[in-house]
């Protein structure tokens, strides 16, 4: 008895490292929970070539828009948690929609494998626009209360929620108008269907490059070098307002650790190449790698300020 569990052990021993290997063992999908256009999904396709085949399968990349994230996300958290189904999202599915958009998962339902980096939001405007800088627009929007639409990724979004205080903070009232992100939030303002664009500074890059459009004003403190003339809010005195768009990796919680620490590896391999940093550079983002537990503590203070912003608005679900 005792030689045949020796045995017994020795075989299990010797075949962990094979099973161990043996991950992953089909094509992995990446679900972007956005439609195509957007940062969200210039990132997460960038990262996805540059891995290539170095996991010894494909991955695939999957759109599913809708509800603010919240659908692509779900799909995420409902699949198999085997590492063969991550979730590339930005931060309203994650710390805004639990708390206004009546998700259905919470902080346990996933694990946090990687941030990849952040951007400002930005409010920009058409050229003709009749302000320059930061003061005379919201001058010019006090002046005409609720004449005003501004287009964001989503209500109760992160950028609803924050854009929203700082419109309350400074008595002006537009009218907010929500898409799935910035690949249709820019069609829509260049178009002429809202005033503002309101979105990552990624996503309003292409039209500030042709000159069809002008950054007024960014959620970080300062302005950036890659919109000319924006200027954030530390202008208005509003520096303790200061919010980002950041994007990251998840898996649905239960990934087992070695699959995990091997996907972390890959990806984190895939956003320290110079040509992920300089798209980084070029959608005017800011490279921020962070990883397991730290990634997690920067989710939950996000998370729970959110909550209480969101619980000031009245919006908590």
């Amino acid at each position: 008895m005792l030689i045949r569990t020796l045995l017994a052990c020795l075989f299990s021993w010797a075949a962990w490292p094979v099973a161990a290997q043996s991950f992953p063992d089909r094509p992995i999908r990446v679900i972007v929970p956005v439609s195509p256009g957007g940062g969200t999904d210039i990132f997460a396709r960038k990262l996805v070539e540059l891995i290539g085949a170095s996991l010894g399968q494909p991955i695939i990349v999957e759109n599913r828009a809708g509800a603010s994230g919240t659908i692509g996300t779900q799909a995420v958290l409902d699949s198999r948690p085997d590492g063969h189904t991550l979730g590339f999202v930005w931060n309203t599915p994650i710390t805004a929609a639990p708390h206004t958009l009546g998700a259905r998962y919470r902080m346990d339902s996933y694990t946090p494998v990687m941030r990849v980096g952040y951007s400002p939001f930005a409010i920009c405007a058409r050229p003709d626009f009749p302000a320059s800088n930061l003061q005379e627009m919201v001058a010019r929007i006090r002046a005409n209360p609720g004449q005003y639409t501004w287009g964001n990724e989503g209500m109760g979004g992160v950028m609803h929620l924050g854009v929203e205080r700082v419109w309350r903070r400074l008595g002006l009232e537009l009218t907010a108008v929500p898409f799935q992100g910035a690949g249709q939030t820019l069609p829509a303002f260049l178009g002429g269907h809202i005033t503002f664009y309101g979105g990552s500074l990624t996503g309003a890059v292409p039209a500030l490059r042709a000159g069809t459009a002008k950054c007024l004003m960014l959620t970080t403190a300062d302005g950036s070098p890659e919109a000319p003339g924006s200027q954030g809010l530390a202008a208005l005195g509003l520096t303790d307002m200061a919010i980002t768009i950041w994007w990251g990796l998840i898996a649905p919680s239960g990934v087992p650790a070695d699959r995990l620490e091997r996907l972390t590896a890959a990806f984190t391999e895939a956003a320290r190449h110079p040509d992920f940093a300089t798209l980084m550079q070029q959608q005017a983002a800011v490279l921020n790698i962070e990883t397991g537990e730290a990634f997690a503590r920067s989710i939950r203070a996000e998370y729970e300020a959110l909550g209480t912003v969101a619980r000031q608005l009245n919006l908590l679900r």
